[in-house]
């Protein structure tokens, strides 16, 4: 897998192997995000022990690969302490410290031991690396491992962001580049595999005996999931649009059977978020649930309902290509959101919090009683709010201005200090409130933007 861009991480771990006193770090992510790829870049230059943690038998393997740097090991006894005793002032990584951690429990107590006795006043630099996002916060992380306070660093290895994916596709126009976000979102291991054109690529690689696109959600899930089948169900629920907890319990025909805890784990592992209003309260019940990686939702919604006609090769890439367009729309808004935070100087005030907005309209009657804003921003300080909606289409001006005047409708139902934010003495050069629209691309874009307007499209956006 190319290396591309993680230089801030790089940064990081370079100071921590340069430095001179022990260095304990936890680098933990999803699978595909690029951990082996991002430590070996790291450690390239330098002599280190690297050794991938396996579902067993695993101090007997730790110490033929340990031997290798330092012969000695291999009359050492089969315990860790001992040939940890050996590696003082060693580059020491460990990949993959979950199956350890399952083969034997105990080996937090150990390593804890390990850390406090024996390097603890030495120049090793001791790196663990896991891809159970759940094992590394609940086993290794939490305030009650044996191995808490003893890091010296840690980072949660994230997706890269939509400005960054064109290093894997230079050609690409923004266009295409969304495209592909929507299917890789901003995971190296897929947009490494992608090939140009993107819809050239996946129809081919649909029609590929041994696509990993067939295989690649039961490699990631059963890391997590002992038992898959009703997480599926769930995360299929979702990507086709139920959001809400009693539409997933339809959708999965479970009415008397409690999700919630199935909810809660595919949350613990980072399958899916749960969101609330932006002015909601803490304990909101207004919870809607999706799912966190486009590749995922894209798996979910596209491959999973047609693995039957993909395995039997009659299934055509036009499925998916005239529904695209639409699944891309939340896609969008998720490229948009970091837009505004990246663009901050481009928006009227600098806002602290941002976040989605949806609610009842009063008096209104069911099935027109509900408004959703995409993005909404305040500075609780200045009292300024901005909303901003998210559209994957080309806008003529007469639809810029429609939305626009729709979207000033909704705010009205948003309370949040609407007194002050709508007082009609205030000069134009010192109001409030703010609206405005990121598209695809916006008919006389610079016109709308002279005469006032908040508009942002595709030219807008930098990729670095």
């Amino acid at each position: 897998m190319k290396f591309i861009n993680r230089k801030e991480e790089l940064i990081i771990l370079n100071d921590a192997l340069e430095s001179e006193r022990f260095e304990f770090y936890v680098l933990y992510g999803r699978r595909r995000i690029g951990k082996t790829c991002l430590v070996l870049n790291a450690i390239k230059d330098k002599k280190a022990i690297y050794y991938l943690a396996v579902e067993g038998s695993n101090i007997e393997k730790f110490k033929n690969v340990a031997s290798k740097t330092k012969p000695e090991i291999q009359y050492v006894k089969n315990d860790f302490e001992a040939i940890f005793n050996f590696l003082k002032d060693e580059i020491v990584v460990i990949d993959e410290f979950p199956n350890l951690i399952k083969e034997n429990p105990k080996i937090l107590s150990e390593f804890q031991r390990i850390v406090d006795v024996v390097l603890k006043d030495t120049k090793t630099k001791l790196i663990i690396l896991g891809s159970s996002i759940s094992m590394m916060e609940s086993s290794v992380l939490i305030y009650s491992s044996p191995l808490f306070g003893r890091k010296t660093g840690q980072i949660k290895l994230k997706p890269m962001k939509f400005r960054e994916i064109k290093n894997f596709s230079p050609e690409a126009s923004a266009e295409e580049l969304v495209e592909i976000y929507g299917f890789a979102d901003g995971v190296p291991f897929y947009l490494d595999k992608l090939g140009y054109p993107f819809w050239k690529w996946i129809e081919m690689e649909l029609k590929r005996t041994d696509s990993f696109l067939k295989t690649e959600i039961d490699f990631i899930m059963k890391y997590e999931f002992s038992e898959t089948r009703t997480y599926k169900k769930i995360l299929e629920a979702i990507a086709f649009g139920n959001t809400q907890l009693g539409e997933i319990k339809d959708y999965c025909g479970f009415k008397g059977t409690d999700i919630t805890p199935y909810l809660k784990n595919l949350i613990e592992t980072e399958f899916v978020h749960k969101i609330s209003p932006l002015f909601a309260p803490v304990q909101s019940r207004k919870n809607r649930y999706y799912i966190k990686d486009n590749f995922v939702k894209f798996w979910f919604r596209f491959i999973y309902p047609n693995i039957s006609f993909i395995e039997e090769g009659i299934f055509s890439i036009d499925e998916i290509k005239i529904n695209y367009s639409a699944y891309l729309g939340r896609t969008f808004e998720k490229i948009c959101f970091e837009f505004l935070i990246e663009n901050m100087n481009l928006m009227p005030f600098k806002f602290t919090k941002i976040g989605r907005q949806y609610g009842t309209i009063p008096s209104a009657k069911k099935g027109e009683n509900q408004y959703e804003i995409d993005w909404v921003a305040t500075n609780e300080e200045t009292k300024e709010i901005l909303f901003m909606e998210c559209k994957w289409k080309d806008l003529n001006e007469e639809e810029f201005g429609k939305i626009l005047e729709k979207l000033k409708e909704k705010a009205k139902f948003v309370k949040w200090n609407n007194d002050y934010r709508k007082d009609d003495d205030r000069k134009d050069d010192d109001k409030k409130e703010y609206f405005g629209i990121i598209a695809k691309r916006i008919e006389n874009k610079e016109k709308l933007i002279n005469e006032g307007f908040i508009a942002f499209d595709l030219n807008d956006f930098k990729f670095s």
